[in-house]
């Protein structure tokens, strides 16, 4: 069923405002946890992520970026669970505390400093919080924090259990007391491989304790199965205190260093001898720094909740000075076995590009790197240049499972690097970067196309089979956004070329004015040769208007806007189409339409209790921190008028939903300027 009227949705949404009054802009509380429908919500620090769990004293899933093994989905490289490093009980007079001893449970996410807090009451005789982190200055680290306030004399029992995901091997156990004049470090620590023996994967953690030296909780040692072990202590709490301790632990693999079981040990006692509070410091310094780039939406305090919800899981997914780049759920599980897509360089980049270039210039490090593969990709497949890979892991080769036709054929990936190393150049004006990294990605994925085009006649440069962004498309010719970001990438190559006094390759201009870009007889543009109206999985011909610029004019726009949005069915398709609606209609200064399709990408993809974004609407896959990122650049480039060009990034005219006061964008470009929209 296609979508025909925006009334009811906008009911919906008005309805939907009205209840939520007094939203806190910074922190996302849940009060009534249910394990039935339940949706993690994700704390990282670009290396490390912990999912949330409603049990407490749970951790869901603990994900390392980087990686990667032969296991699971499609015969290719999956992420990997890693240890879970944070499971830990307590008992207060015997009574283990979960949830049916828990009374008054509460979980709140606290986004300006990245942490998760869980707090609830035990009958009569104590209240008890911890709250987690991954630590952002230390990229493998993370710490949890646990509150005891006795109501009553209690006796607590409390252990940190280290436990073995089912699909790793030959798990080793350690467990090590370092002994030293000033300190007693106790470290529970251990071992294994990933499924097919690739990669050695490595945890370790330690008990933070507040007393003095010596006296100590006595820390004992309990080996359970190869799969878990723990170490406990056990503290008298009189009535009326207030007792606190924490875990510090590290997990690290062979992928990210040569020797990872030391490594983990040694991370772990450089935060355990580092201590609880510079720990903190440190890391709400970190994230201080990152929100001096943020979005402040006046008037609609949902809008801006969720809106800076979005803005931390990208934060929170990516990290600056590493060569690595976000699958389309992130760090928040395995999801889409971790690979990336396109759906960093459309979706996500240029939120980052515009608030965080040091983030995104890790992105870029991330296709850099891997050029001399995609190089060999184009030459298995007998083009010139580099063809990058639908799906990439950590090598930099194909890794899309060989029964989906995306792999062989979904080519516009290639220009989507393209452009994105063009743009990146264009915020930064750095010409050192662009020479040494930018220009020769350009270059090869330029020669990628010249060789790719079949050239049969002047405006007859087709690119034949491909599957299309439009995804429903598969093995069609001249796919209108496969040719246009083809186009923009051999342009973008040529004044790439230029700027570095280089002398272009004259063929790149000759095949990017050659290339069609299809139209039916009314003007409407056309999705492909073979199209005929059918519903649509997901952006494709409108794309042409943001972010290619190929189509320009505003009748054209709104032209292709009202026949391609009435083509997008009401379910099972990703939440990115409706921001590039928003987009859009914000730019051609329709806010009512402009509002209605910003919420639509997202509201109905909502899951509890923490507002996490699932990829289609009803579903339960979150974090989609692919629609996270469309939808950030519906409020950027649609509403905030930013647009990214040559000489930098300026500001256009657009338009506000009627509800919203003013919008604010801080911290944009490496001057960190300020741009502002109100009414």
């Amino acid at each position: 069923m296609f979508r025909l009227l925006i009334a009811p949705l906008l009911l919906l949404c008005i309805s939907y405002s009205i209840k939520a009054q007094k939203v806190d802009p910074w922190k996302i509380t849940a009060t009534t946890i249910n394990p039935a429908d339940y949706y993690g919500v994700t704390v990282a620090n670009g290396m490390i992520g912990i999912v949330s769990a409603p049990e407490p004293f749970k951790i869901k899933d603990v994900v390392l970026a980087g990686a990667y093994d032969l296991y699971g989905r499609g015969r290719v490289s999956n992420f990997l669970r890693s240890f879970n490093l944070l499971n830990a009980t307590l008992d207060i007079d015997g009574k283990r505390m979960d949830a049916k001893a828990a009374t008054g449970l509460k979980q709140e996410l606290d986004m300006q400093h990245a942490s998760f807090t869980t707090s609830f009451n035990y009958t009569d005789k104590a209240t008890v919080s911890y709250t987690y982190y991954s630590l952002r200055q230390l990229p493998f680290t993370v710490l949890m924090d646990i509150t005891v306030t006795a109501k009553k004399d209690i006796t607590i029992n409390s252990s940190s259990v280290m436990e073995a995901p089912d699909a790793l091997k030959d798990v080793q156990n350690y467990y090590n007391e370092i002994d030293r004049p000033h300190v007693v470090i106790s470290l529970l620590t251990s071992s294994a491989k990933s499924p097919t023996g690739k990669l050695l994967m490595c945890a370790s953690n330690t008990f933070l304790f507040n007393e003095h030296h010596g006296e100590e909780p006595r820390v004992i040692h309990e080996m359970w199965d190869n799969n878990m072990h723990l170490m406990k202590f056990s503290k008298k709490i009189k009535a009326g205190e207030t007792y606190r301790y924490s875990i510090a632990g590290s997990s690290i693999t062979s992928a990210h260093h040569d020797d990872p079981l030391n490594e983990a040990e040694r991370l772990t006692i450089y935060a355990k001898l580092e201590g609880r509070d510079r720990l903190l410091n440190f890391h709400n310094k970190a994230w201080d720094e990152l929100w001096k780039s943020d979005i402040v939406i006046e008037g609609d305090e949902q809008s801006q909740q969720d809106v800076r919800s979005m803005l931390y899981h990208l934060y929170s997914f990516t990290r600056e000075g590493t060569a690595l780049s976000p699958s389309p759920m992130g760090l928040s599980g395995l999801g889409y076995n971790g690979h990336v897509f396109w759906d960093t360089e459309l979706w996500m980049y240029p939120a980052m590009l515009v608030l965080q270039p040091a983030l995104a210039k890790s992105m870029m490090e991330y296709r850099f790197q891997r050029l001399e593969a995609a190089k060999r990709n184009a030459f298995s497949k007998g083009y010139k240049g580099a063809m990058y890979p639908w799906e990439s892991a950590e090598t930099g080769v194909e890794e899309t499972p060989v029964w989906a036709l995306s792999g062989p054929f979904e080519h516009h990936i290639t220009a989507c690097v393209g452009i994105a190393a063009w743009n990146y150049y264009c915020v930064t004006q750095d010409k050192t970067w662009l020479k040494e990294k930018g220009y020769p990605i350009l270059a090869a994925t330029a020669d990628f196309w010249a060789s790719r085009v079949e050239r049969n006649g002047p405006g007859k440069f087709d690119i034949k089979n491909v599957v299309a962004a439009d995804e429903w498309a598969e093995n069609v010719d001249n796919n209108a956004f496969t040719n246009a970001a083809a186009k923009a990438n051999l342009q973008f190559a040529t004044e790439a070329a230029k700027i570095l006094g280089i002398s272009p390759d004259a063929d790149w201009m000759n095949v990017s004015n050659n290339i069609p870009i299809l139209k039916f007889t009314d003007g409407v543009t056309r999705e492909h040769a073979s199209y005929n109206g059918e519903g649509i999985k997901q952006a494709d011909v409108n794309l042409l208007s943001y972010p290619l610029k190929e189509i320009t004019d505003p009748k054209d726009i709104r032209k292709d806007l009202e026949y391609y949005e009435k083509r997008v069915p009401n379910e099972g398709t990703p939440a990115m189409t409706q921001a590039v609606f928003t987009t859009l209609y914000a730019r051609l200064g329709d806010g009512e339409k402009a509002y209605y399709w910003f919420k639509d990408a997202y509201i109905p993809n909502l899951n509890p209790p923490f507002r996490v974004i699932a990829e289609t609407k009803g579903g339960t896959n979150p974090y989609f921190a692919t629609g996270a990122g469309g939808i950030l650049q519906s409020v950027l480039m649609g509403f905030g008028g930013l647009e990214i060009t040559p000489k930098g990034i300026v500001q256009l005219k657009s338009v506000l939903p009627a509800n919203w006061k003013k919008l604010t964008i801080k911290g944009v470009g490496t001057e960190k300027k300020t741009f502002a929209v109100g009414k």
